[in-house]
C-alpha cells in the first residue's frame, strides 16, 4: 500500500513549490493586464502538453488518449478533446549580428585594458575596428546599417566625434525591443527552470543548477556584489565563447550532426528582506554564504 501520510507530504511540498515558482509569473500577468481566464487556459494547456509528453516518452499513446490524459491531468474529457494535440515545439532563439558582434567583442581579450575595461574601437578601418568585426560577422549586413541598431539597442555608444565605438555596460536584455525582452525570458526562464525540474524529477545532477546566496547583506554589500557578479559573467563569457567556438569547427571538420541545443546562464536577484516580529528577531553571526 501507498504510504498515504508521505504522500500528502509531498503534495504539500509540491504546492508550496508550485506557488512560489508561479507568483512572479503571476506578477508579470497582473502586470501587464492579462487576466485570470486566459491564464488559466494556457495552465489547462501546459497540463495537457506535460502529460502527452510524458505518455510519448513511455510509449503508452493510445486510441484511449484523451481519457487516460483526462485522468492523469485532473481535467475534463471535454478540455483535453478540445485543447487537441501539443503545439509545435518553440522556434529555436537565433542570434543576430548585432548580439553576435557583441558578444565577440566582449570575449576578445585583445579589446580590454588591463584593468578589464573595454578598449574603444575606431569606427573604420583595418581591425581592430568596429567595421572589420562587423566584416567578420556578416556580409549580408552594411557595418553602417548594424551599428545603427546597435546604437538602438543601447549596446554601443559613439565618442570622439563619432570616429570611435564604446560597448554600453553589458544588459540583461535590449530594453528597445520588447518582443526580444519577451524571448529572452521566456527562453532564459524556461530553460533554468527545465534543468532544475529534470534534476529533481531523475533524481540526478544531470544539469548544472547552482546558486549563491546569502541573507545578512547591506545595500552597500549588495551594489558590491552585483558588480563582482558582472565581472564573473565578464570572465565566463570570454572563456565560453571561444572554446564553444572551438567545439563547433570540431563538429563540422569531423561531420557530425548538429542535434543538440546549449544555453549557459549567469543570474543575481536581489531584494530586501521582510521585518521580522520583534520576539522574532536574534543576532546573526553574519556567515551564511550558501551554495
Amino acid at each position: 500500500m501507498p504510504d498515504t501520510a508521505n504522500a500528502a507530504d509531498r503534495e504539500a511540498l509540491l504546492l508550496r513549490t508550485a506557488e512560489e515558482v508561479l507568483l512572479p509569473l503571476a506578477r508579470l500577468c497582473v502586470a501587464q493586464g492579462l487576466h485570470f481566464a486566459k491564464a488559466g487556459e494556457l495552465f489547462k494547456r501546459a497540463y495537457v502538453r506535460a502529460a502527452r509528453e510524458r505518455r510519448s516518452a513511455t510509449g503508452e499513446r493510445s486510441a484511449r488518449d484523451v481519457s487516460q490524459v483526462a485522468t492523469a491531468t485532473g481535467l475534463s474529457r471535454r478540455d483535453v478533446a478540445r485543447i487537441g494535440d501539443a503545439p509545435a515545439p518553440r522556434a529555436l532563439q537565433r542570434t543576430t549580428p548585432a548580439t553576435q558582434l557583441l558578444t565577440r567583442w566582449l570575449a576578445d581579450r585583445s579589446l580590454r585594458h588591463r584593468n578589464g575595461r573595454m578598449r574603444k574601437l575606431p569606427r573604420q578601418g583595418p581591425p581592430p575596428s568596429f567595421e572589420a568585426m562587423a566584416q567578420a560577422v556578416t556580409r549580408h549586413v552594411h557595418p553602417r546599417s548594424l551599428l545603427d541598431e546597435m546604437l538602438r539597442l543601447g549596446y554601443v555608444k559613439l565618442v570622439d566625434d563619432g570616429a570611435s565605438v564604446v560597448p554600453l555596460p553589458v544588459r540583461v536584455v535590449p530594453e528597445a525591443d520588447e518582443a526580444r525582452m519577451f524571448g529572452f525570458l521566456a527562453a532564459n526562464v524556461g530553460d533554468h527552470l527545465s534543468a532544475a525540474v529534470a534534476n529533481v524529477l531523475h533524481r540526478d545532477r544531470r544539469h548544472l543548477e547552482q546558486a549563491i546566496f546569502s541573507n545578512t547583506l547591506s545595500g552597500t554589500a549588495v551594489s558590491a556584489a552585483k558588480a563582482l557578479v558582472a565581472a564573473q559573467w565578464t570572465h565566463l563569457l570570454g572563456a565560453l565563447v571561444p572554446a564553444l567556438e572551438g567545439l563547433i569547427e570540431e563538429d563540422h571538420a569531423a561531420g557530425r550532426t548538429a542535434d543538440h541545443r546549449l544555453r549557459v546562464g549567469l543570474y543575481a536577484y536581489h531584494e530586501p528582506l521582510p521585518a521580522p516580529p520583534a520576539a522574532a528577531m536574534e543576532p546573526s553571526d553574519g556567515n551564511d554564504a550558501r551554495t
